[in-house]
Formats: structure tokens, C-alpha cells, sequence
């Protein structure tokens, strides 16, 4: 079964994996659920993004400026630690994904996984709200 949660499917998610979307576009779509938002004043597809008035505040404090989730090994690590326990699986169970091949594994594999892995959870908690 696919579902499509506010945008984000399955053929989405394993365009993630396989390396279809920008690191930029990938970003965009864990920002854009944290409450970040593009900053007005500098228009472009490399404008800043700036924390929200729904950015969660333990993501505000830490990064008010949306960070880079692909480059960077830290925001990418919290990124992880807010993925509750219970749908740490999402990615093998919803997408049956097996993981890359050892020659595949680099940081920026790893670090989109990660991303899948966090969306999924997303999705998951639109459509469970109390799974914590």
C-alpha cells in the first residue's frame, strides 16, 4: 500500500534512496515539517531557511537556521535521536528497503537513509498522532 501524507509517498521516499532528488530537495522536505521557512528577503533556490513559529524550539535553539541534513554528520545524529523507538523500522517494513551495499556506503547515503527513515516516522505520527 503507498500512502500519501501531505506529499510524501513511497516513490517519493525511494527517490531519496536512490538518489533522484537534490541534497537541497531533500532537505526542503524534512525543513518544510519542522517549521522552517524559506527567508523572504533572499529569493532563490539557495535562500536561507530560518526557524518558524512551528519549529519545534529544541530544533530553534540548536539550528535557527535550517541545517544541512546530507553535509552535516550533527543535525543529522538529533535527527535520528527524534525518531521514536517504535517506528525506527519504518524503512525496512514500509519500503522493504535492505540497506545499501558495502561499496554504496558513504556518509551521504547513510545521512539520506536517515532522512527516509525520519520521514516515514513523520508520516507515520500524521496518521498515528499518539505513537510516541
Amino acid at each position: 500500500m503507498n500512502l500519501i501524507v501531505n506529499g510524501i509517498d513511497d516513490a517519493l521516499l525511494w527517490q531519496i534512496l536512490e538518489d533522484e532528488l537534490t541534497d537541497r530537495q531533500v532537505c526542503e522536505l524534512i525543513w518544510t515539517r519542522l517549521g522552517y521557512c524559506p527567508d523572504p528577503d533572499l529569493a532563490g533556490s539557495n535562500s536561507r531557511w530560518s526557524a518558524g513559529p512551528e519549529t519545534p524550539s529544541e530544533w530553534a535553539e540548536d539550528y535557527p537556521h535550517a541545517p544541512d541534513f546530507i553535509s552535516e554528520r550533527p543535525p543529522t545524529v538529533k535527527l535520528t535521536r527524534s525518531i521514536p523507538a517504535p517506528l525506527k523500522q519504518l524503512l525496512k517494513q514500509e519500503l522493504g528497503f535492505r540497506g545499501y551495499k558495502v561499496s554504496e556506503l558513504v556518509p551521504r547515503r547513510t545521512r539520506r537513509a536517515t532522512a527516509v527513515s525520519w520521514l516515514l516516522a513523520w508520516r507515520h505520527q500524521q496518521l498515528h498522532p499518539n505513537v510516541e
